[in-house]
């Protein structure tokens, strides 16, 4: 499987007893969406690796423990320890259409309800405390805190995102004066 036809959805945070099962972190809105998997993608290496799921049982948070189709011991599962989990699309559970995967963000244009079209969404920039959408505006790279106040509607067909930024924001990243020097004493 090609990477660029997978999203990376979490990682194998670490071994979970003697039979070959890992524990795994889901970096999902709820990881229980994904308890009926019958295979997931591991990186590793530069390479995509399939693996069968024997067993998927969900943990406190997003902790799940798998165990895979060919591991049948800790000395086989030490070296997944780090690896990044990946599905295709195809595999993620069909949303609503009022919801949306972040990765459906990237290549959306984006339109706000008072300044109109800025520009298009580039990145998403995943952060542990908010998820950012990288546009860029005039030239500047402008970080977009996607959250319900100011993602209003997200069209997936139409690909476009309207939002209503906050007063200021976009100064934040265009405005020479708001620079602030680190070398300054």
């Amino acid at each position: 499987m090609d990477k660029n036809q997978c999203f990376e959805i979490g990682y194998i945070s670490k071994i979970h007893g003697l039979d070959g099962s890992v524990c795994a972190f889901f970096d999902v809105d709820s990881p229980s969406q994904f308890y009926n998997l019958d295979a997931i993608f591991l990186e590793i290496g530069p390479q995509l690796v399939p693996f069968g799921i024997q067993r998927i049982s969900g943990q406190k948070g997003n902790q799940v423990i798998l165990s895979l189709d060919g591991i049948r011991s800790e000395a086989q599962s030490i070296p997944l320890k780090g690896c990044k989990l990946f599905l295709p699309e195809k595999a993620f559970p069909v949303l609503k259409d009022d919801q949306y995967y972040f990765h459906e963000l990237v290549g959306c244009q984006v339109h706000d309800a008072r300044l109109g079209v800025l520009g298009s969404v580039q990145e998403i920039v995943d952060l542990p405390h908010q998820t950012l959408a990288l546009m860029v505006w005039k030239g500047y790279e402008v970080l977009i805190p996607v959250h319900p106040d100011i993602v209003i509607r997200v069209d997936r067909k139409a690909k476009e995102v309207l939002t209503c930024l906050p007063d200021g924001l976009l100064e934040v990243y265009t405005e020479p004066d708001l620079k602030v020097d680190i070398h300054e004493n």
